[in-house]
């Protein structure tokens, strides 16, 4: 009886908050994490803080390069806190060589790098915004069907020299495909001549994560609007600095390039 009584007081004694905290997503180079904690809470990713919606919910990802363990802070509204330590999963990606390439396939001409600058840094500020609304809630599906042509993190060495690594996953289809919303969001650019990436549209889903779509043909959305998951938004093409029709979709948390593919699992019907 003495034994039971003192359960009841320990169990009593317990704050509020014990397990108010989970985390579910990938924990890999290039995964997004999906948490949930009390309202009110504050979440820290290593020195990063990280939004918290009004009902508990925040996210966060790992970059291709991410350090084997990060930790993860709470403090809750009571005062109290949890310290995690999560381990992150190496990756080993696809390198690919090629030589005897003109140069002009491998570097662009100095008279364009002036744009080139121009439109990195307009989308790096885009990604800067922590919208406070979470849409990612309604979940990710895949914004085009196709044969899947490129993963995430794989890289090329164009006659000996490294270019970036791959940041997207790519699709190839038939030009003119759908190209729809993979999740809610809102419109923040939407652009039909950009150097690298020609039709352009990103989404914001909130909390830091955007997406980014490729080499469209028809761009069919503009700044501002709100779309919903499975909304068209334009269609597969091959403008820009491409080789054929595919659409090269990306995700970033803020400047965190994390990998679309790992949201959305096989391609359906297509053996993906």
């Amino acid at each position: 009886m003495r034994l039971s009584t003192f359960l009841l007081a320990l169990l009593a004694a317990l704050p509020a908050w014990a397990g108010a905290l989970e985390l579910d997503g990938n924990f890999t180079q290039g995964g997004l994490v999906f948490g949930t904690t009390e309202p009110g809470a504050e979440v820290f990713l290593g020195d990063r803080e990280v939004r918290v919606s009004a009902d508990g919910r925040f996210l966060f990802g790992f970059g291709r390069e991410a350090p084997a363990e990060v930790t993860l802070h709470v403090r809750f509204p009571d005062g109290s806190t949890e310290k995690r330590t999560l381990r992150v999963e190496k990756r080993t990606y696809k390198i690919q060589r090629i030589d005897g390439l003109a140069r002009k396939m491998v570097s662009p001409p100095e008279s364009e790098w002036p744009r080139i600058q121009a439109e990195n840094a307009r989308i790096a500020k885009l990604r800067e915004v922590d919208r406070a609304e979470a849409l990612f809630k309604s979940g990710f599906q895949w914004p085009a069907k196709g044969r899947i042509s490129g993963v995430y993190g794989s890289q090329r060495i164009l006659n000996g020299e490294p270019k970036r690594p791959h940041f997207g996953v790519d699709v190839a289809a038939p030009v003119g495909t759908p190209i729809r919303a993979p999740a809610d969001g809102v419109v923040v650019l939407a652009e039909t001549g950009m150097y690298y990436t020609g039709g352009t549209v990103i989404l914001d889903h909130g909390h830091g994560l955007t997406s980014a779509f490729l080499h469209m043909k028809d761009v069919r959305v503009t700044p501002g609007v709100r779309v919903r998951q499975g909304e068209m938004i334009g269609t597969l093409g091959a403008t820009g600095r491409v080789t054929g029709p595919h659409l090269d979709w990306r995700m970033n948390w803020f400047d965190q390039r994390v990998d679309p593919q790992l949201l959305v699992g096989p391609m359906p019907g297509a053996g993906g």
